[in-house]
């Protein structure tokens, strides 16, 4: 490790231009897209913002932490799918899940009534074809000028990574799945 000196003074300038909705993406192979996804909600939750989160892959009866929590709070989580692909009994159901669970999603965009929409898992759908990219893209342009939208998964994307305000690429250096250690409660679920 090399010690550094800590900054005396700012290294940048304030910016200067018009507070607006940011599309943000939290992808790559990493873990932490959806947890730093979730914490965006909490902060803008904490804040007394109406905030919204979809997760495209999770089951609609998922009892994970964060559904734990956010029903403590009051914070709208909503499993859309029918878990991940391979488990799915059927990918024609699980493509349609995805698509009804679209149309919740852009609605809840376009209602103008969140501060932040969460699309957590939304690139699987996405580069399974399951939903139009076209129609993800056309849905980001058209928000309103106020709503903030955060996309996870892995492989965005470039069509969406292009127009994002914000990308975060989770990299992958080490993870205790490789060393064989499963899942744990509280970490992954």
């Amino acid at each position: 490790m090399q010690i550094e000196t800590p900054p005396t003074e700012k290294r940048y300038d304030k910016a200067e231009g018009e507070r607006r909705g940011l599309v943000i993406v939290n992808t790559g192979d990493g873990k932490g897209k959806s947890t730093a996804a979730f914490g965006l909600a909490l902060r803008a939750h904490g804040r007394g913002k109406a905030v919204k989160v979809f997760q495209f892959m999770k089951v609609p009866s998922a009892r994970f932490g964060e559904h734990r929590m956010f029903e403590q709070i009051g914070l709208s989580i909503e499993g859309l799918g029918d878990g991940f692909s391979w488990k799915s009994k059927d990918l024609d159901h699980s493509a349609q899940l995805a698509r009804d669970g679209w149309v919740k999603a852009r609605a809840a965009i376009l209602s103008g009534e969140n501060f932040l929409v969460v699309l957590d898992e939304i690139t699987y759908p996405l580069i399974y074809g399951w939903l139009p990219l076209q129609e993800v893209l056309d849905t980001l342009a058209a928000r309103p000028k106020d709503v903030h939208v955060c996309l996870t998964g892995r492989r965005c994307p470039e069509e969406i990574i292009a127009i994002a305000d914000t990308v975060t690429e989770m990299k992958l250096i080490k993870h205790a799945f490789q060393a064989g250690i499963p899942a744990q409660r509280g970490i992954e679920d």
